[in-house]
């Protein structure tokens, strides 16, 4: 026979927190992040697989006429740095902006030219030199590009969980930590996923998981599906956001992995990787100062 104190430390061990605390706790890191966030500044390498357009007319005879055209696809790398910023008539919903180093190896600007044109950026007060941020970063020639996903733990600030509905769905494992999954389904509220396609932005309503640390309850990755119909398919976006706790305390994105299917065809894969988080330390000059984190699992 156990003790009874040994039995109760088993039983806490095993013991998945209630949904409540959970959520309590994931919005308590989503407020921290919206005060520290917009004060740090990354070098984001993204990774695009896509789906290049077939030729519009090409003769096929024989055998090849009866096939499908072969399915080729397109790889782009760009590497820039990266931060948040918000626009004056919304100061609570941050945004993704980014100034490119490099495109496919080559060189565009100098590492430290970007840094500083970013940083001056996203702390002007004129939202045009926002939108031409925005805009500048889907001239390089990617494909259907998605943004806004290394903040969506915002999604789940105090003032938004009245959007969603919430289910515990269980326990995983990530490595060698145990996880609560709580699973979400946005029922209202601001759509929070854009895909820019052109100059068009598409907005889309959310379902997904929130996994959390145990017995921490830190948000270490949030995953996401959005469906639309486009003519006679379904697009799909799927997107896993891993977070790390920095050493100024707030959960800051490590990864994200993002796909884009038509029916069960892949269309697009974005694979995004943040490295180097430093923090904007004065007003006046451009200093900035480093924020280690550790290595995803």
């Amino acid at each position: 026979m156990l003790p009874c104190a040994l039995l109760a430390v088993l039983a806490g061990a095993v013991e998945t927190p209630g949904l409540d605390e959970i959520l309590r706790r994931v919005s308590e890191e989503a407020e921290v992040f919206v005060r520290v966030a917009p004060k740090t500044f990354a070098e984001e390498t993204l990774r695009q697989k896509a789906r290049k357009a077939p030729p519009r007319f090409r003769p096929r005879v024989g055998e090849a006429a009866l096939k499908p055209p072969p399915v080729r696809y397109q790889t782009r790398e760009i590497v820039s740095e990266y931060g948040y910023s918000a626009f004056r008539d919304s100061p609570y919903l941050l945004h993704e902006f980014r100034q490119v180093i490099s495109v496919d190896g080559r060189r565009r600007q100098a590492p430290e030219k970007a840094r500083q044109t970013l940083s001056l950026g996203v702390q002007s007060e004129d939202d045009n030199v926002k939108k031409r941020m925005l805009l500048d970063f889907e001239k390089h020639g990617l494909v259907g590009t998605v943004t806004d996903f290394g903040q969506l733990l915002l999604l789940f600030s105090r003032r938004r969980l009245g959007e969603y509905r919430f289910t515990l769905a269980g326990t995983t494992r990530l490595g060698a930590d145990r996880i609560a999954t709580v699973r979400y389904r946005q029922v209202a509220g601001e759509q929070s996923l854009t895909v820019f396609e052109g100059r068009k932005a598409i907005h889309q309503n959310l379902t997904g998981e929130i996994w959390v640390r145990l017995p921490d309850l830190a948000p270490v990755r949030i995953t996401l599906t959005a469906n639309r119909e486009e003519g006679k398919a379904t697009i799909r976006e799927e997107a896993a956001v891993d977070y790390v706790m920095s050493s100024h305390g707030v959960m800051l994105p490590v990864s994200v992995v993002h796909r884009q299917f038509r029916g069960d065809d892949l269309i697009t894969e974005n694979l995004f990787r943040y490295t180097s988080f430093h923090r904007f330390s004065a007003e006046s000059e451009i200093k900035f100062t480093e924020v280690p984190q550790a290595e995803p699992k």
